[in-house]
Order: C-alpha cells, then sequence, then structure tokens
C-alpha cells in the first residue's frame, strides 16, 4: 500500500488505524466494465442531450450515471449484491499527513478541548461544525473548498467513531462505513521536555474518492492539504495560549 508521509514527526506506534475503505473509496468495477461504461454513458448522454425532452433529459442522466461508474470504478448497485469484477487493486490508496507541536499549557487542559468534538471547527478551517451523538460517534460537516462562503452549499457530511482512548493521553477516531470520505485521525498528549507545556503528535489519513479520478485529485490537492493541516494545528496552539485566532489582520476571541 502506497503512502504519502509528510512528516515523520510522530511518536512510535502511532498512526495504526487506517481509514475504512467503504462506498466513498472502494473499486468494485473491472477494467472493461468500466470503458463500456464511460463510452456508453457518453453515448446516452450526447444522444439524451441532442433530443432535449423528458425522455432525452432521462437519457442524459442515465449516461452521467454510467460515466461516474466508469471514470471512478465504484458502483453501488454492485456494492448492493455483492458483485465485484475489479481485479486486483480493490481500494485506493492512504494519504497521510503528520504534524507535531508543543503547546504552553497543562496536557490534561490540551486533551480536555480537543476531545470536546465540537470545539474542532473553532481552529479546522476545512470544518463547519461536528456534533456528538453520543460517547463515541460524532457527525462531521464539511464544506467543498471553494464553498465556503455559502452556506448550506456543497457540503460533505459523514459519521466518525472513537475507537481508542486513553484519557488525557490519546485519541484515535475513524470514519463509519459509507463516508463521503475515508478518514481516520490519531492524536497523542505527552509532556513537553522542561515544563514545556504539551507536545501534541497529530497524525490524519484519508482515502481520496474512488478510482482514477480521485486518486489523480488528491495527488494535485495533497500539498494544499497538508498546508491546511499545518495551519489548523498552529491555530489550535494559538487558541489554547491566547484564547485567540488571528482572522486577517484582526483577532477573533474564542
Amino acid at each position: 500500500m502506497a503512502k504519502n508521509t509528510e512528516s515523520l514527526a510522530k511518536l512510535p506506534g502511532m498512526a495504526q488505524i487506517e481509514p475504512m475503505p467503504s462506498g466513498s473509496s472502494k473499486i468494485n468495477v473491472g477494467e472493461n466494465e468500466r470503458v463500456l461504461s464511460v463510452v456508453g454513458g457518453a453515448l446516452l448522454a450526447a444522444i439524451g442531450l441532442r433530443r432535449g425532452s423528458l425522455g432525452g433529459a432521462l437519457l442524459a442522466v442515465i449516461g452521467g450515471v454510467l460515466v461516474f461508474r466508469g471514470s471512478s470504478g465504484y458502483c453501488p448497485i454492485n456494492e448492493a449484491i455483492g458483485r465485484n469484477t475489479a481485479e486486483g487493486k480493490a481500494e485506493t490508496d492512504v494519504i497521510e499527513i503528520a504534524e507535531v507541536v508543543t503547546i504552553n499549557k497543562p496536557r490534561e487542559e490540551v486533551y480536555k478541548y480537543w476531545r470536546r468534538l465540537e470545539n474542532l471547527p473553532k481552529f479546522m478551517t476545512h470544518l463547519q461544525s461536528v456534533s456528538q451523538l453520543d460517547d463515541k460517534r460524532s457527525h462531521w460537516v464539511a464544506p467543498i473548498p471553494g464553498t465556503e462562503k455559502f452556506e448550506n452549499f456543497g457540503n460533505v457530511e459523514w459519521d466518525a467513531e472513537i475507537i481508542e482512548e486513553e484519557e488525557n493521553s490519546r485519541l484515535a477516531w475513524r470514519s463509519v462505513p459509507g463516508a463521503s470520505i475515508d478518514n481516520s485521525g490519531e492524536v497523542r498528549f505527552t509532556d513537553a521536555p522542561q515544563g514545556r507545556g504539551t507536545e501534541l503528535h497529530a497524525v490524519i489519513k484519508y482515502r481520496p474518492p474512488q478510482g482514477m479520478v480521485g486518486e489523480v485529485a488528491s495527488k494535485l490537492l495533497n500539498p494544499i492539504f497538508k498546508k491546511m493541516v499545518e495551519g489548523d494545528i498552529k491555530r489550535f496552539k494559538r487558541l489554547l495560549e491566547t484564547n485567540s485566532i488571528p482572522v486577517g489582520q484582526e483577532e477573533l476571541v474564542a
């Protein structure tokens, strides 16, 4: 399994939890079927658009579904009936990003703030909201990049579950099957040397969406995603240490 590890600054044994491949990153359509789906779907879509009637619109929609099926390599009908014609690779590769930062606050305080998952959107700019459903499960909402200014437009949503937890020391979570983006993460909290507060080690993993399209997009977007994670961790440090986050040239008091 190929990995893109952006930083080795993490504790031994971290990030053993992989995002579970589900509908958003599985491949269950073979190469021949994918080619036929793309060609046939494009033909149907072209005919449907040319007709312009209600029947033509239906053909265009069916054609679009087939093109997506072929380009992504994933078919929800195959998934529902347990059919898999993919040869070899059955899931997209895991992308991994690791960050470490020292926060001048006690470990218990840093852990407690992160553990309250509703706090995450305060410093993670790519999140719109996180809602705690119970002690382990939570619901996450994030805008599609570029649509953040438009409320309730282009959002993706998924549920996640805390699967390992050691109070004041470690928190690990993973998206549940069927998530829009298959992802997982782990955060470790350790005492910094010489009483300088807390070392936070974070590892974020995700699987790009289905097939060739998702993987090509992930290679283009991964540097942006890495920069975004770095910014999130820096904002978390500033928030804990100063109770404020810079917004442009101004200060947003938390």
